[in-house]
Protein backbone atom coordinates (compact mmCIF):
# COMPACT_ATOMS: atom_id res chain seq x y z
CA UNK A 1 0.00 0.00 0.00
CA UNK A 2 1.22 3.46 -0.82
CA UNK A 3 2.41 5.24 2.32
CA UNK A 4 2.77 8.93 1.60
CA UNK A 5 2.26 11.54 4.29
CA UNK A 6 -0.02 14.48 3.56
CA UNK A 7 2.77 17.07 3.82
CA UNK A 8 4.71 15.21 1.14
CA UNK A 9 1.72 15.13 -1.16
CA UNK A 10 0.87 18.77 -0.58
CA UNK A 11 4.36 19.79 -1.57
CA UNK A 12 3.51 18.07 -4.82
CA UNK A 13 0.04 19.48 -5.11
CA UNK A 14 1.39 22.97 -4.52
CA UNK A 15 3.27 22.48 -7.74
CA UNK A 16 0.34 22.20 -9.20
CA UNK A 17 -23.69 22.46 -13.23
CA UNK A 18 -25.57 21.72 -10.32
CA UNK A 19 -25.05 25.18 -8.87
CA UNK A 20 -25.02 28.11 -11.24
CA UNK A 21 -23.61 30.56 -8.73
CA UNK A 22 -24.34 32.44 -5.52
CA UNK A 23 -28.02 32.71 -4.64
CA UNK A 24 -29.66 35.85 -3.29
CA UNK A 25 -30.04 36.00 0.49
CA UNK A 26 -33.32 34.48 1.63
CA UNK A 27 -33.11 34.18 5.40
CA UNK A 28 -36.58 32.65 5.54
CA UNK A 29 -35.82 29.74 3.19
CA UNK A 30 -38.14 26.97 4.39
CA UNK A 31 -36.29 24.34 6.37
CA UNK A 32 -38.41 21.62 4.80
CA UNK A 33 -36.99 22.50 1.38
CA UNK A 34 -33.34 22.77 2.41
CA UNK A 35 -30.79 19.99 2.60
CA UNK A 36 -33.03 17.28 1.07
CA UNK A 37 -30.18 14.74 0.91
CA UNK A 38 -29.60 15.03 4.65
CA UNK A 39 -31.39 12.78 7.09
CA UNK A 40 -33.05 14.49 10.03
CA UNK A 41 -30.81 14.29 13.06
CA UNK A 42 -28.27 16.23 15.16
CA UNK A 43 -25.94 17.03 12.23
CA UNK A 44 -28.62 18.60 10.05
CA UNK A 45 -30.20 20.29 13.06
CA UNK A 46 -26.91 21.91 14.05
CA UNK A 47 -26.57 23.46 10.59
CA UNK A 48 -30.15 24.72 10.42
CA UNK A 49 -29.99 26.08 13.98
CA UNK A 50 -26.71 27.89 13.31
CA UNK A 51 -28.02 29.51 10.15
CA UNK A 52 -31.25 30.53 11.86
CA UNK A 53 -29.38 32.17 14.73
CA UNK A 54 -26.92 34.19 12.66
CA UNK A 55 -29.55 35.36 10.16
CA UNK A 56 -32.26 36.37 12.68
CA UNK A 57 -32.49 40.15 12.23
CA UNK A 58 -32.46 41.78 15.64
CA UNK A 59 -31.53 38.55 17.39
CA UNK A 60 -28.63 38.32 19.87
CA UNK A 61 -26.53 36.21 17.50
CA UNK A 62 -27.24 38.12 14.27
CA UNK A 63 -24.27 38.40 11.91
CA UNK A 64 -24.29 41.01 9.13
CA UNK A 65 -24.21 39.63 5.59
CA UNK A 66 -20.71 40.96 4.89
CA UNK A 67 -19.37 38.87 7.79
CA UNK A 68 -21.05 35.60 6.83
CA UNK A 69 -17.99 33.76 5.55
CA UNK A 70 -17.92 29.97 5.19
CA UNK A 71 -14.71 28.05 4.42
CA UNK A 72 -14.80 24.56 2.90
CA UNK A 73 -11.96 22.11 2.50
CA UNK A 74 -12.16 20.32 -0.85
CA UNK A 75 -10.60 16.83 -0.85
CA UNK A 76 -12.80 14.50 1.19
CA UNK A 77 -15.12 17.34 2.17
CA UNK A 78 -16.67 18.37 -1.15
CA UNK A 79 -15.52 15.52 -3.39
CA UNK A 80 -14.06 12.05 -3.06
CA UNK A 81 -10.37 11.76 -2.11
CA UNK A 82 -10.03 7.97 -2.28
CA UNK A 83 -8.24 5.86 -3.41
CA UNK A 84 -5.93 8.87 -3.83
CA UNK A 85 -6.19 12.64 -4.10
CA UNK A 86 -7.54 13.64 -7.51
CA UNK A 87 -4.60 15.92 -8.15
CA UNK A 88 -2.20 13.06 -7.47
CA UNK A 89 -4.07 11.00 -10.08
CA UNK A 90 -3.60 13.96 -12.43
CA UNK A 91 0.14 14.00 -11.74
CA UNK A 92 0.53 10.29 -12.42
CA UNK A 93 -1.41 10.57 -15.69
CA UNK A 94 0.61 13.61 -16.74
CA UNK A 95 3.88 11.72 -16.26
CA UNK A 96 2.60 8.95 -18.53
CA UNK A 97 1.39 11.46 -21.13
CA UNK A 98 4.67 13.38 -21.11
CA UNK A 99 7.06 10.43 -21.33
CA UNK A 100 7.42 10.59 -25.15
CA UNK A 101 9.07 14.00 -24.63
CA UNK A 102 11.24 12.59 -21.83
CA UNK A 103 12.40 9.08 -22.77
CA UNK A 104 15.00 9.27 -20.00
CA UNK A 105 12.17 8.99 -17.46
CA UNK A 106 11.86 5.27 -18.22
CA UNK A 107 15.13 4.71 -16.38
CA UNK A 108 14.98 7.56 -13.85
CA UNK A 109 13.27 7.50 -10.48
CA UNK A 110 10.68 8.51 -9.42
CA UNK A 111 9.33 8.64 -12.98
CA UNK A 112 10.25 5.01 -13.57
CA UNK A 113 8.12 3.99 -10.58
CA UNK A 114 5.11 5.87 -11.96
CA UNK A 115 5.45 4.35 -15.43
CA UNK A 116 5.77 0.84 -13.99
CA UNK A 117 3.00 1.30 -11.43
CA UNK A 118 5.47 0.56 -8.64
CA UNK A 119 3.84 2.37 -5.72
CA UNK A 120 6.35 1.00 -3.24
CA UNK A 121 9.24 2.57 -5.14
CA UNK A 122 7.25 5.76 -5.56
CA UNK A 123 6.72 6.00 -1.81
CA UNK A 124 10.41 5.26 -1.23
CA UNK A 125 11.32 8.33 -3.30
CA UNK A 126 10.05 10.42 -0.41
CA UNK A 127 9.09 14.07 -0.44
CA UNK A 128 11.93 14.94 -2.78
CA UNK A 129 10.66 12.51 -5.39
CA UNK A 130 7.08 13.69 -5.08
CA UNK A 131 8.10 17.31 -5.46
CA UNK A 132 10.13 16.37 -8.54
CA UNK A 133 7.05 14.79 -10.09
CA UNK A 134 4.98 17.83 -9.23
CA UNK A 135 7.40 20.31 -10.71
CA UNK A 136 7.81 18.27 -13.89
CA UNK A 137 4.05 18.15 -14.46
CA UNK A 138 2.93 21.56 -13.11
CA UNK A 139 5.70 24.02 -14.00
CA UNK A 140 7.43 25.20 -17.16
CA UNK A 141 4.29 26.62 -18.78
CA UNK A 142 2.01 29.63 -18.59
CA UNK A 143 -0.99 29.74 -16.29
CA UNK A 144 -3.28 29.64 -19.33
CA UNK A 145 -1.54 26.53 -20.66
CA UNK A 146 -1.84 24.81 -17.30
CA UNK A 147 -5.53 25.66 -17.04
CA UNK A 148 -6.17 24.03 -20.42
CA UNK A 149 -4.23 20.91 -19.45
CA UNK A 150 -6.28 20.55 -16.25
CA UNK A 151 -9.58 21.14 -18.06
CA UNK A 152 -8.74 18.66 -20.81
CA UNK A 153 -7.73 16.00 -18.27
CA UNK A 154 -10.90 16.40 -16.23
CA UNK A 155 -12.97 16.05 -19.39
CA UNK A 156 -11.67 12.52 -19.98
CA UNK A 157 -10.37 11.16 -16.64
CA UNK A 158 -12.60 8.78 -14.71
CA UNK A 159 -12.70 7.69 -11.09
CA UNK A 160 -11.34 4.11 -10.89
CA UNK A 161 -14.24 2.80 -8.79
CA UNK A 162 -17.25 4.80 -9.93
CA UNK A 163 -16.21 5.10 -13.61
CA UNK A 164 -17.49 8.66 -13.78
CA UNK A 165 -15.74 12.02 -14.28
CA UNK A 166 -14.11 13.26 -11.11
CA UNK A 167 -16.31 16.35 -11.26
CA UNK A 168 -19.33 14.07 -10.75
CA UNK A 169 -17.82 12.39 -7.68
CA UNK A 170 -18.92 15.32 -5.55
CA UNK A 171 -21.07 15.03 -2.46
CA UNK A 172 -24.68 15.99 -3.14
CA UNK A 173 -25.35 16.90 0.52
CA UNK A 174 -22.45 19.34 0.46
CA UNK A 175 -23.64 20.91 -2.79
CA UNK A 176 -26.95 21.48 -1.07
CA UNK A 177 -25.18 22.92 1.95
CA UNK A 178 -23.25 25.37 -0.23
CA UNK A 179 -26.50 26.49 -1.85
CA UNK A 180 -28.29 26.70 1.50
CA UNK A 181 -25.62 28.95 2.98
CA UNK A 182 -25.53 31.20 -0.07
CA UNK A 183 -29.31 31.48 0.00
CA UNK A 184 -28.92 32.79 3.54
CA UNK A 185 -26.40 35.47 2.66
CA UNK A 186 -23.14 33.55 3.11
CA UNK A 187 -20.11 33.91 0.87
CA UNK A 188 -18.57 30.47 0.35
CA UNK A 189 -14.86 29.83 -0.11
CA UNK A 190 -12.81 26.73 -0.87
CA UNK A 191 -9.73 26.52 1.38
CA UNK A 192 -7.79 23.46 0.26
CA UNK A 193 -4.36 21.90 0.40
CA UNK A 194 -4.75 21.20 -3.32
CA UNK A 195 -3.26 23.43 -5.98
CA UNK A 196 -5.12 26.71 -6.32
CA UNK A 197 -4.75 26.72 -10.11
CA UNK A 198 -5.76 23.08 -10.31
CA UNK A 199 -9.12 23.91 -8.70
CA UNK A 200 -9.95 27.29 -10.20
CA UNK A 201 -10.77 26.10 -13.76
CA UNK A 202 -13.78 24.06 -12.57
CA UNK A 203 -14.76 25.28 -9.07
CA UNK A 204 -17.50 27.61 -10.27
CA UNK A 205 -19.13 25.09 -12.61
CA UNK A 206 -19.04 22.28 -10.05
CA UNK A 207 -19.54 24.10 -6.74
CA UNK A 208 -20.78 27.56 -7.65
CA UNK A 209 -17.58 28.96 -6.11
CA UNK A 210 -15.88 31.48 -8.44
CA UNK A 211 -12.09 31.29 -8.88
CA UNK A 212 -11.46 34.39 -6.78
CA UNK A 213 -13.01 32.53 -3.82
CA UNK A 214 -10.60 29.59 -4.03
CA UNK A 215 -7.65 29.45 -1.62
CA UNK A 216 -5.05 26.74 -2.15
CA UNK A 217 -1.42 25.74 -2.37
CA UNK A 218 0.64 27.38 -5.10
CA UNK A 219 3.91 27.48 -6.95
CA UNK A 220 5.71 30.66 -7.89
CA UNK A 221 4.85 32.50 -11.09
CA UNK A 222 6.69 35.17 -13.06
CA UNK A 223 5.36 37.91 -15.33
CA UNK A 224 6.79 37.80 -18.86
CA UNK A 225 6.17 39.45 -22.23
CA UNK A 226 6.03 36.90 -25.05
CA UNK A 227 5.48 38.12 -28.60
CA UNK A 228 4.16 41.39 -27.16
CA UNK A 229 1.65 39.48 -25.02
CA UNK A 230 1.77 39.45 -21.19
CA UNK A 231 1.78 36.01 -19.56
CA UNK A 232 2.37 34.48 -16.15
CA UNK A 233 4.93 31.66 -16.29
CA UNK A 234 4.82 28.86 -13.73
CA UNK A 235 8.16 28.24 -12.03
CA UNK A 236 9.39 24.99 -10.41
CA UNK A 237 9.37 26.50 -6.93
CA UNK A 238 6.88 26.05 -4.10
CA UNK A 239 5.23 29.32 -3.10
CA UNK A 240 2.74 28.40 -0.36
CA UNK A 241 1.34 25.24 1.29
CA UNK A 242 -2.29 25.76 2.26
CA UNK A 243 -2.62 22.94 4.76
CA UNK A 244 -2.68 22.58 8.52
CA UNK A 245 -1.46 25.84 10.10
CA UNK A 246 -1.19 27.28 6.60
CA UNK A 247 -4.98 27.36 6.20
CA UNK A 248 -5.64 30.18 8.68
CA UNK A 249 -2.75 32.08 7.09
CA UNK A 250 -4.25 31.56 3.65
CA UNK A 251 -7.68 32.66 4.86
CA UNK A 252 -6.23 35.82 6.34
CA UNK A 253 -4.18 36.66 3.25
CA UNK A 254 -6.77 35.83 0.59
CA UNK A 255 -10.09 36.54 2.31
CA UNK A 256 -9.24 39.15 4.92
CA UNK A 257 -12.08 38.06 7.20
CA UNK A 258 -12.27 35.22 9.70
CA UNK A 259 -14.87 32.65 8.67
CA UNK A 260 -17.78 31.98 11.03
CA UNK A 261 -18.29 28.46 9.64
CA UNK A 262 -15.67 25.93 8.57
CA UNK A 263 -16.04 22.48 7.05
CA UNK A 264 -13.34 19.80 6.79
CA UNK A 265 -12.68 16.08 7.06
CA UNK A 266 -9.09 15.55 8.15
CA UNK A 267 -6.28 16.61 10.45
CA UNK A 268 -5.18 19.02 7.75
CA UNK A 269 -8.31 21.05 8.57
CA UNK A 270 -7.74 21.18 12.33
CA UNK A 271 -6.19 24.63 12.49
CA UNK A 272 -8.80 26.10 10.14
CA UNK A 273 -11.55 24.76 12.40
CA UNK A 274 -9.80 26.11 15.48
CA UNK A 275 -9.23 29.52 13.88
CA UNK A 276 -12.89 29.69 12.90
CA UNK A 277 -14.64 28.42 16.02
CA UNK A 278 -12.40 29.40 18.95
CA UNK A 279 -12.87 33.12 18.39
CA UNK A 280 -16.03 34.06 20.28
CA UNK A 281 -19.57 34.45 19.06
CA UNK A 282 -21.74 31.84 17.38
CA UNK A 283 -19.60 29.63 15.17
CA UNK A 284 -20.05 26.34 13.31
CA UNK A 285 -17.34 23.73 12.87
CA UNK A 286 -18.21 20.58 10.94
CA UNK A 287 -16.24 17.45 10.09
CA UNK A 288 -17.28 14.95 7.43
CA UNK A 289 -16.54 11.46 8.78
CA UNK A 290 -16.25 8.80 6.08
CA UNK A 291 -18.15 5.80 7.45
CA UNK A 292 -19.89 4.32 4.41
CA UNK A 293 -17.80 1.66 2.65
CA UNK A 294 -20.76 0.54 0.55
CA UNK A 295 -21.66 3.86 -1.03
CA UNK A 296 -18.24 5.53 -0.78
CA UNK A 297 -15.35 4.66 1.60
CA UNK A 298 -14.85 4.12 5.32
CA UNK A 299 -11.66 5.50 6.85
CA UNK A 300 -10.26 7.84 9.49
CA UNK A 301 -7.29 7.36 11.82
CA UNK A 302 -5.28 4.90 9.71
CA UNK A 303 -5.90 6.46 6.31
CA UNK A 304 -3.03 7.55 4.07
CA UNK A 305 -5.30 10.11 2.43
CA UNK A 306 -7.56 12.27 4.58
CA UNK A 307 -6.34 10.98 7.95
CA UNK A 308 -8.75 11.99 10.71
CA UNK A 309 -7.20 11.58 14.14
CA UNK A 310 -6.38 14.75 16.09
CA UNK A 311 -9.25 16.66 14.50
CA UNK A 312 -11.74 13.96 15.51
CA UNK A 313 -10.60 14.21 19.12
CA UNK A 314 -10.76 18.01 18.92
CA UNK A 315 -14.32 17.79 17.58
CA UNK A 316 -15.52 16.17 20.79
CA UNK A 317 -13.64 18.70 22.92
CA UNK A 318 -14.86 21.75 20.98
CA UNK A 319 -18.38 20.47 20.26
CA UNK A 320 -17.97 20.52 16.49
CA UNK A 321 -20.57 18.75 14.40
CA UNK A 322 -19.38 15.36 13.11
CA UNK A 323 -21.28 14.10 10.08
CA UNK A 324 -21.55 10.31 9.93
CA UNK A 325 -21.92 9.77 6.18
CA UNK A 326 -23.69 6.43 6.56
CA UNK A 327 -26.18 7.74 9.11
CA UNK A 328 -26.64 11.39 8.14
CA UNK A 329 -26.73 11.37 4.33
CA UNK A 330 -29.69 9.93 2.40
CA UNK A 331 -27.52 9.85 -0.68
CA UNK A 332 -23.89 10.69 -1.27
CA UNK A 333 -23.69 11.36 -5.01
CA UNK A 334 -26.23 12.91 -7.36
CA UNK A 335 -26.09 9.85 -9.65
CA UNK A 336 -27.33 7.46 -6.93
Amino acid sequence: MLTLNRRMLLSTLAASAVLAGPLRPQSGWAQTNSLPSWNDGPAKASIVDFVARVTAQGGPDFVPVDQRIAAFDNDGTLWCEQPMYVQLAFILDRVKAMVPLHPEWKDTQPFKAVLEGDLRALAASGERGMVELGMATHAGMTTAEFEKIVSDWLATARHPRFKRPYTEIVYQPMLELLAYLRANGFKTFIVSGGGIEFMRPWSEKVYGVPPEQVVGSSIKTRFEMRDSAPVLFRLPQVNFIDDGPGKPVGINEHIGRRAIAAFGNSDGDLEMLQWTTLSGGVRLGLIVHHTDADREYAYDRQSHFGKLDRALDAAALNKWTVVDMKRDWKRIFAFE
